[in-house]
């Protein structure tokens, strides 16, 4: 009987999760257009459901947010939407390289986030120090992972969207981890440290009349 329960709220608070990030993507504030990049906030409900059910859920919630990436940048196609969408790309080696910048990266996010709050949690960290790291790290994931791969497997294709030379790719990249980057981290360790907090509050107190 636990188990179906455990079950039954393991399916719900995903399909809230999910919702959450419908509901971002629909209303524009999960992707949210920039001169370079698109910014995110899709990222949060990633990092919060990978903290609250664990690794796998945090995976399936990220690939739902590279889903959603995809979509974005395949309606209304931005300057980096060619290494966002395997729909936007030139070739069928650009399309692969794409789907795991899009799809593979945000996958990590979860995956990541999930386990470390699992380490962290292990040594006994308070949340009030856990869910900051927790939130922290899952965003610097999340633009790490996907400016680096584009470095590593598009720099041709970035020089030539942003009329620069190959010389001045890492550079720009660093420009972008450090910039949008650094500001998507910060808003991750305000919103998931608060939001996280209360979500781990109401859980526990479920898991007691369980």
């Amino acid at each position: 009987m636990k188990t179906r329960k455990k079950d039954t709220r393991w399916l719900a608070m995903m399909a809230l999760f999910i919702a959450i990030q419908l509901f971002l993507n629909v209303t524009g504030i999960g992707l949210i257009p920039l001169p370079v990049i698109k910014g995110t906030t899709l990222h949060i409900p990633v990092i919060l459901g990978a903290i609250v059910l664990g690794p796998m859920a945090g995976g399936i919630l990220g690939g739902v947010f590279g889903l959603c990436s995809i979509w974005n940048n395949t309606a209304t196609p931005a300057l980096l939407s060619f290494a966002l969408s395997p729909f936007m790309a030139e070739d069928m080696v650009g399309a692969l390289k794409s789907l795991w910048i899009a799809l593979g990266c945000r996958i990590l996010i979860g995956v990541v986030a999930g386990w470390l709050w699992i380490a962290l949690k292990k040594k006994n960290l308070g949340d009030f120090i856990a869910l900051p790291v927790v939130g922290a790290a899952g965003a610097l994931t999340n633009t790490v992972l996907v400016m680096g791969s584009i470095a590593l497997l598009l720099a041709p294709e970035y020089a030539a969207a942003n009329h620069i030379g190959m010389e001045a790719v890492m550079w720009t990249i660093l420009g972008v981890i450090g910039s949008s980057g650094v500001v998507e981290a910060i808003g991750a360790v305000i919103l998931v440290t608060a939001i996280g907090k209360a979500l781990l509050k109401l859980d526990r107190m479920a898991l007691r009349k369980a």
